[in-house]
């Protein structure tokens, strides 16, 4: 065998290099969804339309985030991978629930509906204030949407719990500030890939 023969292991650190980083699209899946039903949230338009949510739900937070996670698995991100899996799969069972579960349950008459969703954001309340933690060894675009996506997940918890409208409006304008961070740091991945050089800094983190 010649000895420029390109060995197995170097073949598969060549595929991986040559993927395009599926961050931005996760981001963008992720911040998309969660501005509209943000919007919701923090009582901008009239709840009765928010259906417009479900199918921003299951396939662009959903399944795009989804397949960036998987994507992420390939290029050995473990921050990425479990991230905007969980975070896909979060959009789907949020569009299971709320709009399969809880009609049944209103139509069953049963009673503290509010304490079922409190006990549902508690548990990804939980789930991000570890990936939060995690967060500040990325970079600061990415440190930034996390540490507002856990205080929009606590408001919307505590809300939730405490069937507290006010809280829940907070909840949903900081939805809408994580979206808008996270479209942020979207487009400076796509640009700065895109152009090749640093059109919209994410502060990376000194090793």
């Amino acid at each position: 065998m010649s000895d420029t023969a390109v060995k197995p292991q170097e073949v598969v650190v060549s595929s991986v290099a040559n993927t395009a980083d599926p961050g931005p699209l996760g981001l963008a899946g992720f911040a998309l969804t969660t501005f509209c039903l943000s919007v919701f949230n923090a009582g901008i338009l009239n709840a009765d339309l928010q259906g417009v949510v479900l199918p921003l739900a299951l396939f662009y937070g959903g399944l795009g985030q989804l397949l960036a996670g998987m994507w992420e698995f390939k290029k050995n991100n473990t921050f990425g991978a479990v991230a905007f899996t969980s975070y896909g799969a979060f959009w789907m069972s949020f569009a299971g629930f709320v709009y399969l579960i809880v009609p049944k349950l209103v139509e069953a008459k049963a009673a503290n509906i509010n304490e079922a969703v409190g006990l549902f954001l508690l548990a990804w309340t939980i789930f991000t204030l570890y990936m939060t933690i995690s967060s500040f060894g990325v970079n600061g675009a990415v440190n930034a949407v996390f540490i507002v996506l856990f205080l929009t997940f606590v408001f919307l918890t505590i809300g939730n719990f405490a069937n507290n409208a006010s809280m829940i409006k907070v909840g949903g304008y900081l939805g809408i500030l994580t979206a808008l961070l996270a479209w942020y740091t979207s487009f400076a991945g796509v640009a700065n890939a895109t152009f090749g050089r640093v059109v919209a800094p994410v502060f990376p983190k000194k090793r």
